[in-house]
């Protein structure tokens, strides 16, 4: 990500009711690497990575980079949260924006752990850089993420077909307060 501003990155945790967003550890290697090398976390980001590829090429403490997160429950990792900005994006209408992406483990679908992660990212996000435009890009054959997207309040921008399969690209707008 490019700037969150001094002092912001890597930030105290943010705890939810059930769940710690937090910067990678060395504990969190081997999830990690099962996440990437996952067919059903695959399905819909171009397929599985080669288990051997992966932790052939993981450092012992996964990347560190600003804007990822760890989600933690129970003191182990389900998925990741990442808010990135690319200036140069693939899609005109949202290049310069931050760029919010997910994965979770299949074993952490279907409990909200998702919805509730990626409210609690965005909101720190908005604390960090208030009025900053936030998007989303999905396919649109991935139900549970286009309902997810619904659900943090993106619309719908554009489709466009990439990989073989139709995308959708949504866009949060800043969430102004009111005093």
């Amino acid at each position: 990500m490019t700037d969150l501003g001094p002092g912001a990155w890597p930030p105290a945790p943010i705890r939810t009711e059930r769940l710690v967003l937090r910067a990678p550890e060395a504990r969190d290697r081997a999830a990690v690497i099962e996440l990437f090398a996952s067919p059903e976390v695959g399905t819909y980001i171009g397929g599985p990575q080669p288990r051997d590829e992966i932790e052939r090429a993981m450092p012992g403490v996964p990347s560190r980079r600003p804007g990822r997160f760890i989600v933690d429950l129970d003191g182990a990792m389900i998925g990741q949260i990442t808010l990135t900005k690319d200036a140069e994006h693939r899609r005109p209408a949202a290049a310069g924006k931050v760029d919010l992406g997910y994965l979770f483990l299949p074993r952490a679908w279907g409990y909200g752990y998702a919805a509730e992660a990626c409210a609690a990212a965005l909101d720190w996000f908005g604390g960090v850089l208030p009025g900053e435009p936030v998007v989303l890009t999905t396919q649109t054959a991935n139900v549970r993420s286009m309902r997810l997207a619904a659900k943090l309040g993106f619309t719908e921008v554009e489709r466009f077909q990439a990989w073989d399969a139709e995308q959708w690209l949504g866009l949060r707008s800043p969430i102004t307060r009111s005093d």
